[in-house]
């Protein structure tokens, strides 16, 4: 079962972040401020999905990981503290700070600030879980070849 889920959520996570994102990248550059402000109010309502989907797909990978020393699994082990680390720290916090200042219609040089934070902290996020994805796939490919 946890094999099953593990995927799902990592997936789940992935997508709902490159969505935050470019979401993010769309509306700062090509949309009104009320739209800016829509798009955040989005976001922190999104968290709902992706904080869920994070802490399961940490805590199966954990669980699916635990005994294995193979390089692939240790980098994975290694990723997944930073990934929830970054989230936690910077992309949720910096959510609602930006949620808050956009709905009250104040995009002055913090909301910027943070908002370029936000969006470096999700690009990292990215493109360590697209790692852990990738890495997460040759694993099982190679594990149902020695199946065989």
């Amino acid at each position: 079962m946890i094999k099953s889920i593990h995927p799902v959520a990592g997936i789940i996570g992935f997508l709902t972040i490159f969505v935050f994102w470019t979401s993010t990248l769309y509306s700062e550059l090509f949309a009104t401020h009320a739209t800016v402000a829509a798009v955040k109010s989005m976001i922190v309502s999104g968290l709902i999905i992706l904080v869920p989907a994070m802490v399961i797909v940490g805590a199966s990978g954990m669980s699916l990981g635990r005994r294995r020393k193979d390089a692939p699994a240790l980098v994975k082990k290694k990723r997944m503290p930073i990934i929830a680390m970054n989230g936690l720290l910077i992309l949720v916090p910096a959510a609602i700070f930006l949620n808050a200042k956009a709905s009250a219609g104040s995009f002055d040089i913090s909301f910027y600030a943070v908002q370029v934070v936000e969006l470096l902290a999700g690009a990292t996020n990215l493109t360590l879980m697209g790692s852990s994805i990738r890495d997460g796939r040759a694993m099982t490919a190679r594990r149902r070849r020695a199946g065989k």
